[in-house]
């Protein structure tokens, strides 16, 4: 090789470098960048009678500064983090309507006591039964407001759910193109790395991951995605796309399905389990539904349905002014049931409590399933299997407060119904006495004028109704206002932490793939300066040549 063509294979190499070094300064603020470099090689050296001269440099490969390891920890610890983010989102907003304890259901139930106390003591008083009146509409109406804000929580959830589904399918499909183009890339250019699609094509998990968990495997230049269960999302050339749909449990709940190939070739959705996906933004929505918000609009329910029936239950103990048998103040519900869509039979169990069975009521829903031969009732989500009371004769089956009269039902093994007797309560509580003078104020038998029945009333402030006598009204808000704050406060602790290994990983993986301006900016100037070296080597081997011109002429 001669002097002019080493310059020229130094030219090149230096080039390469600055334009590398270049594209590294342009895309230093790029989300998923990977810093590039030249890798290059002597070029060998020639055999002579002085020795082996050398033949100069090539260029071998441009590759990008990437860690495998480095890049799954930091994609991981960013799933788990936007699942604790959207569940502090969603939680926050229920810790917000609960927390201020000087306004809202706290201060409103204790104003109603307050108010039947006053009823007590001034049995005859037309301003006190109406004050007393207006308590119970405050109230009832506290409890409703609450219970529709938790509705609409339910149904924002929903959306979010059927959005976030929509995205991670999105996303599926951008993989799967840069998957495309990443083989096209290998068949023109074999054994060369496109790095820039690679990196675009790792940003894209990225992102992916910070909306579900997920697993990659690579085959070669290609990779395949599941879910952090398992379920394939992305294999080979197909994709499995996620659906949102109603459960078939509960259609008013959305429920995530997954897409499979059938025995006939054809693809089919499969509902997953409530808690299959538990990272990125659904696994945090998915969780606070079933954590938080379910239990949270279970206990509210229980909650009014405990005031409701206790007030209820003793209100028709006493007489009104009028001397007649006081009647229900607060109007109350049935248990909800609803069909499992993959029911056989037809119909469902009537649902209502059982007489005398308020402290029964839990805040769980049941799974009520026909096995050929019975009902087996389990509480959900606990779990917990539990011995329903059947009675033959009557075609009814009782359990935590709650009895199911199955007359008329023909049911085939494996019909399932969801029984949830207290979530759907609170919306029922309306006040059903609007006249003063019909509130039973009066012990029964002892004329109108008195205020006995009214104290008995005033004393289920404290009187244990629920949790199988072991738990006052008052007691169960304030239950329900604690455990929201402490799922708020676990929450907001984890975020924090998970905010911090996020810091930490992202700090490893930029000390390995981020672009460092400042040594950019002395590779630049290095790179420059082997040009500048490589272009003299050029000018050299032009002067020797015309020098030999010279000589000749």
């Amino acid at each position: 090789m001669n002097l002019a063509n080493l310059g020229k294979a130094g030219l090149q190499v230096a080039q390469d470098r600055l334009q590398t070094t270049g594209h590294n300064i342009n895309n230093a603020a790029t989300p998923g960048y990977s810093r590039q470099a030249v890798i290059a090689q002597s070029a060998g050296a020639t055999s002579t009678s002085a020795g082996w001269v050398g033949r100069g440099v090539v260029a071998v490969s441009v590759q990008r500064s990437y860690d495998t390891f480095l890049s799954q920890q930091l994609n991981d610890s960013q799933s788990r983090s936007a699942a604790l983010t959207s569940y502090g989102n969603q939680i926050g907003q229920i810790n917000n309507l609960v927390a201020d304890r000087t306004v809202g259901i706290s201060p409103a139930i204790q104003k109603f006591f307050d108010s039947l106390d006053a009823v007590a003591s001034a049995p005859a008083d037309v301003a006190a039964r109406q004050d007393l009146i207006g308590q119970a509409n405050s109230l009832s109406t506290q409890i409703r407001n609450a219970n529709a804000f938790l509705d609409s929580q339910r149904q924002n959830v929903n959306t979010q759910v059927s959005t976030t589904v929509s995205q991670i399918n999105s996303y599926l499909s951008r993989i799967q193109d840069v998957n495309k183009q990443l083989a096209t890339a290998g068949a023109t250019t074999p054994g060369q790395p496109p790095n820039d699609l690679l990196d675009q094509r790792d940003q894209l998990v990225n992102e992916l991951g910070q909306l579900v968990d997920i697993k990659t495997y690579a085959q070669g230049d290609q990779i395949s995605i599941t879910t952090g269960n398992g379920q394939t999302l992305l294999g080979g050339n197909t994709v499995f796309p996620l659906q949102a749909q109603p459960s078939v449990a509960d259609p008013g709940r959305l429920a995530i399905s997954y897409t499979m190939t059938g025995a006939d070739g054809q693809l089919q959705t499969v509902e997953m389990p409530e808690g299959a996906i538990t990272g990125g933004q659904l696994g945090g929505l998915l969780k606070f539904r079933a954590d938080a918000l379910d239990s949270v609009q279970n206990d509210l329910g229980r909650i009014a349905l405990g005031i409701s029936v206790a007030v209820n239950q003793q209100h028709t103990q006493g007489v009104d002014l009028s001397g007649a048998q006081g009647g229900a103040l607060f109007d109350v519900g049935t248990p909800t049931v609803i069909d499992n869509a993959r029911n056989v039979s037809q119909g469902a169990p009537k649902a209502s409590y059982t007489p005398g069975g308020l402290s029964q009521i839990t805040d769980q829903d049941y799974r009520v399933q026909y096995d050929g031969s019975g009902y087996v009732v389990t509480q959900m989500p606990s779990g917990t299997a539990v011995a329903p009371v059947v009675d033959a004769t009557a075609h009814t089956l009782s359990f935590d407060g709650v009895t199911l009269d199955v007359t008329g039902l023909a049911p085939v093994a494996g019909d399932t119904w969801t029984v949830q007797p207290t979530r759907n309560a609170a919306q029922h509580m309306d006040v059903l006495i609007t006249d003063p003078s019909k509130i039973a104020a009066a012990a029964s038998g002892a004329g109108t004028a008195n205020g006995d029945n009214a104290l008995k009333l005033a004393a289920l402030r404290t009187d244990k109704v629920l949790g199988n006598g072991s738990m006052g009204l008052n007691e169960a808000y304030s239950q329900l206002v604690n455990n929201v704050a402490v799922k708020t406060q676990q929450n907001t602790t984890a975020q924090k932490a998970q905010d911090t290994l996020v810091q930490q990983n992202t700090a490893a993986q930029q000390g390995v793939s981020g672009v460092n301006l400042d040594e950019e900016y002395i590779n630049l100037q290095q790179y420059q300066e082997q040009y500048q070296a490589a272009a003299r080597l050029i000018n050299t081997a032009s002067t020797l040549f015309d020098t030999l011109l010279g000589l000749r002429s």
